[in-house]
């Protein structure tokens, strides 16, 4: 994106076509949600909990009330807990272009700023997510009038089935590495044996690294790069440690029904057969707060509101879509600043 100020009328015109566009893209999807009889719904921007991923953090707030107390607010980094919110009220397909805030985040790829589609199924498996996903990217190669996605030299057809590929396969594939016999029966980790298998493919390895980190470090260094190059991947079977609010699979409960989609090494979607446990939910969440305290020195409130939704709320699947990172893709924009209306200064 320019250095100048993205409202000088010369740079404006340059990036028209594309913010064109994103609202060619943004109406196709709702007219195909539409047509599935979704409905679309706006959920609050200010929660009492932005959400209790460890590594996610926040814009804080606080509402001055009435009598002139406070309470802390925050920004939310996901529309997640209010849609699962209305699925427990009976709703049962959903979906929400949900304005976000996430802290820490700058980049190509990042804004601290953007739109997260997400939407969910009640009563059907993950896999259908899966279906939705090829879908809506080509829908918006079409809508774009693409017939390719690129990105830094990377070049997928949008059109064709995306490779499914479980995570346990990437880490064979990718770095050698035997990542099932790192992780016990009861969704226990060994950080030694996988950080072996990570120096044995050349990562390196610090002395306070968990095994969350190092299965991070192999994710970025070796895996995430390499998906979704000649078509989109899906990323399936997460560590049920690496999906906080997925369910088990039925067949291995290790692992999670959690999968994400990758285009030209990018990222593009996070997709959950949905945890509805609320005790376990509420162990998970401890323990990413444990962990974000440990690292960050600091936590983020539970939303008991929530965990007591999960009650009422039936078997369901969602996923969360980052939309400008696919516009981005569609169109050929080279950073995710030029497929937003007004950029974050």
């Amino acid at each position: 994106m320019s250095a100048l100020p993205w409202w000088r009328p010369d740079v404006h015109s340059g990036r028209r076509p594309l913010l064109l566009a994103r609202n060619r893209i943004s109406a196709a999807f709702r007219r195909w949600f539409a047509d599935l009889d979704f409905v679309e719904v706006e959920t609050a921007a200010l929660q009492v909990s932005p959400g209790n991923e460890a590594h996610l953090h926040a814009f804080a707030t606080e509402a001055t009330m009435p009598d002139g107390s406070r309470a802390p607010l925050y920004l939310r980094t996901s529309p997640e807990f209010a849609c699962k919110k209305l699925l427990a009220a009976g709703e049962g397909r959903i979906f929400d272009f949900a304005r976000v805030w996430r802290n820490r985040e700058r980049g190509a790829l990042h804004s601290p700023e953007f739109t997260l589609l997400e939407w969910y199924r009640a009563g059907q498996p993950y896999e259908t997510l899966m279906e939705d996903c090829a879908a809506l990217l080509a829908l918006a190669a079409e809508t774009a009038g693409a017939r390719t996605l690129s990105f830094r030299g990377r070049t997928i057809d949008p059109f064709a089935p995306p490779e499914r590929l479980t995570v346990a396969e990437a880490f064979h594939r990718f770095a050698g590495a035997d990542l099932p016999a790192t992780v016990g029966a009861n969704g226990e980790t060994d950080r030694d044996a996988l950080a072996a298998a990570a120096r044995a493919a050349g990562i390196r390895v610090a002395g306070d690294d968990t095994w969350a980190d190092v299965f991070s470090r192999v994710l970025v260094e070796r895996i995430d790069p390499f998906l979704g190059l000649e078509r989109a991947t899906i990323l399936y079977e997460y560590p049920i440690s690496e999906a906080a609010l997925a369910r088990p699979t039925p067949a291995d409960p290790r692992v999670a029904e959690r999968f994400e989609l990758f285009a030209c090494g990018v990222e593009l979607a996070n997709c959950f057969g949905e945890l509805t446990d609320a005790a376990e939910q509420r162990r998970r969440f401890t323990v990413e707060m444990d962990e974000k305290a440990r690292v960050y020195g600091e936590r983020y409130p539970i939303d008991e509101d929530f965990l007591a939704a999960l009650a009422h709320m039936p078997p369901a699947s969602g996923a969360a879509l980052g939309f400008d990172r696919l516009v981005m893709l569609a169109t050929g924009a080279t950073g995710i600043n030029e497929v937003l209306w007004s950029p974050v200064a």
